[in-house]
């Protein structure tokens, strides 16, 4: 029997696994995948994961696979451009955007080093119960034998479709439908001034290197084009890229490396992450639009707040309820003002007018610009920034009064603003629940 059965051994399982070995648990991670193997994904690791990353020792593997660090971003908007560093954090000023080829196995190597039982090419068929408690898995391997295994506790990191956040229902809270679709393509030749975000009307791209001297290059369009786009996917990204400043000229100077790869099925969901027996991490417990790259970032914060609060609750030194309502209440203090953020600025969403005099107003102000940069990358605390304070700092008496007339004019509605978001436990409130 394990302390721990991890289902899906890519960024959030890994890592949930490495730490939880590390502390001494009896940890099985299970995957359908062999490493190395690529996912969509989009590659960013933002300065907050890489300095876990850093922490946990793993940050020289990454760097070592050749993967350059990105310190200094363009944020073009059209009407402004802005241009600054990361704020640095935990000792770290650059996010690094490896291949999932490379950042996957760095962690599958380390869960293995640290003492997990890592098992790859094993397909999870059910979950195992008693007594309305999930105490396990029935499961296949790759030559197609079966295997049954059981735990105090199985972790759901199997991704946006996980079976077992399917199997034990658990519920979401918040819950948007897709909004974006995306396509990624590498290139050879294709260097990038620094990290390159361009925002055009129903249309983002974001340009930025990766290993071995590669570029990729994202582009982001509203669901309801993705089938029209993907007809004639090469001459679509060139015409996408085309309205990115020079990109386009420069990619038709660059050679593409293998093909491009789409995905629309891009959902926002924040689910309870816990219940007798089970756990979720990672995108089986939430995910939201890739818009700022978010997600391996989140995937790494959440493995090791629930590595914490299992290991303070199945090792006795607290009630294992109670951690995990921590987890999840920590979870959403961190994530949902950027989740709500996040899902009203997807592509082909109005932008609020108050965004468009913030992004004029922090033009040619640096300081400011990389405190900007910092709230995207979750460096800055979205409270913080949003203050008063710090908006009446950034926005001026101008600002404000270009805002203010905006609002007396009737051409804003309702949802075409800033979000004011309030973060409560949601979800967890029965002092009852059972772990």
């Amino acid at each position: 029997m394990y302390d721990v059965i991890v289902i899906g051994a890519r960024v959030a399982g890994a890592s949930t696994a490495m730490l939880l070995a590390r502390r001494g648990l009896k940890v099985l991670c299970l995957d359908t995948a062999t490493f190395p193997s690529d996912t969509l994904s989009t590659h960013q690791i933002q300065v907050p994961g890489v300095a876990k990353l850093k922490r946990w020792g793993l940050l020289d593997a990454v760097i070592a696979a050749n993967t350059p660090p990105t310190r200094n971003v363009m944020f073009d908007v059209e009407t402004a451009v802005l241009r600054g560093r990361y704020p640095t954090f935990g000792g770290v000023d650059a996010l690094y955007g490896p291949r999932r080829t490379v950042l996957d196995k760095i962690l599958v190597d380390a869960a293995r080093a640290s003492g997990a039982d890592l098992r790859e090419d094993v397909t999870v068929d059910a979950l195992a119960w008693a007594d309305g408690r999930v105490t396990g898995v029935s499961a296949r391997m790759g030559s197609g034998r079966a295997i049954a295994e059981t735990a105090r506790l199985v972790i759901g990191a199997d991704g946006k479709g996980s079976l077992v956040a399917k199997a034990v229902g658990a519920p979401a809270y918040l819950e948007t439908p897709a909004l974006s679709a995306a396509f990624y393509a590498y290139w050879e030749g294709l260097p990038p001034h620094q990290g390159e975000l361009y925002e055009r009307p129903g249309r983002a791209v974001g340009v930025w290197p990766t290993n071995d001297g590669l570029t990729v290059t994202y582009i982001a369009l509203p669901t309801s084009e993705y089938a029209e786009f993907r007809r004639d996917v090469g001459t679509n990204i060139l015409a996408t890229l085309d309205r990115a400043g020079e990109v386009g000229e420069r990619v038709r100077a660059a050679r593409q490396v293998g093909r491009a790869l789409g995905s629309a099925h891009l959902p926002n969901r924040v689910r309870k992450p816990f219940g007798p027996g089970w756990a979720l991490v990672g995108d089986a417990g939430l995910v939201m639009d890739p818009l700022y790259g978010l997600g391996i970032g989140h995937a790494l914060r959440d493995a090791e707040l629930l590595a914490d609060a299992i290991e303070g609750g199945l090792g006795g030194r607290r009630n294992l309820a109670d951690a995990m309502r921590a987890y999840e209440k920590e979870r959403n203090r961190h994530t949902l003002p950027m989740y709500r953020l996040t899902t009203q600025q997807a592509v082909g969403q109005p932008r609020p007018y108050e965004l468009e005099v913030l992004y004029r107003c922090l033009e040619g102000n640096p300081g400011e610009i990389d405190m900007f940069f910092g709230l995207m990358a979750g460096t800055v605390p979205y409270a913080a920034y949003m203050s008063p304070i710090h908006l009446m700092r950034v926005f001026g008496v101008r600002g404000f009064a270009s805002i203010a007339m905006q609002k007396l004019s009737g051409k804003r509605t309702a949802g075409n603003r800033l979000p004011a978001v309030r973060v409560r436990e949601q979800g967890a409130s029965s002092s009852t629940q059972r772990v």
